[in-house]
């Protein structure tokens, strides 16, 4: 199994070209996505408020053991069951999503480039790049609108700890990419070049 990271800012456009790479390449082989966005530790023990109040930006909100455990379970030909999370509340559903093994696996997250422990899982490490104020007119509005979330809560959220998280772990981690790519799912010909290499790592895996 092959296993491609797609990393980037918030609302870069990574889940789009994620989606994208996966329809366009399974009708030549198995493809699976996971979202780093499903492995936040789960908080149902705190209080609506204080969960707000969680910095989800930092590698440590993620469950990284998790994650690894499941790649490994992947690689190794077992379904997972994997985790979603609930955006609105902040909490780990109690619904699980299975996933079976696959000829390739790709994962897309903010840090997934920031975690020394997974940084050498991956074949093929992409960044996309989208300019901050895209970013942030992307993610207000989609915050908004699927999340429930005031303008206020929002803009502050971004201040304390998107921002600063994003120059602290997320911006540096791209010098581990093996391509980068500028405005994310609209790139067609970013998109165009990495699926013919997916279609190349599918038709090897199945030559084997």
């Amino acid at each position: 199994m092959k296993i491609i990271g797609i990393a980037g800012g918030t609302a870069s456009g990574k889940t789009t070209i994620a989606k994208k790479l996966k329809k366009i390449s399974e009708p030549y082989g198995k493809v699976a996505m996971l979202r780093l966005d499903d492995y936040y530790k789960d908080a149902r023990d705190k209080s609506l408020e204080e969960r707000r109040k969680i910095n989800f930006d930092h590698p440590d909100s993620i469950d990284i053991t998790l994650l690894i455990e499941h790649i490994e379970a992947l690689k190794q030909g077992k379904s997972i069951n994997k985790p979603i999370y609930d955006f609105v509340y902040s909490v780990r559903s109690e619904e699980t999503e299975l996933v079976e093994p696959s000829d390739v696996l790709i994962i897309e997250g903010i840090m997934i480039f920031a975690y020394p422990e997974l940084i050498n899982l991956f074949d093929m490490k992409i960044y996309v790049d989208t300019p901050d104020d895209i970013r942030f007119i992307r993610r207000l509005k989609r915050d908004i609108e699927d999340r429930g979330r005031t303008i206020q809560s929002v803009v502050n959220q971004y201040l304390t700890t998107v921002r600063p998280m994003h120059h602290t772990f997320v911006e540096p981690s791209k010098r581990h990419a093996d391509i980068i790519v500028p405005e994310g799912g609209k790139n067609e010909v970013a998109i165009d070049v990495l699926s013919t290499k997916i279609r190349s790592l599918l038709k090897h895996a199945q030559n084997k």
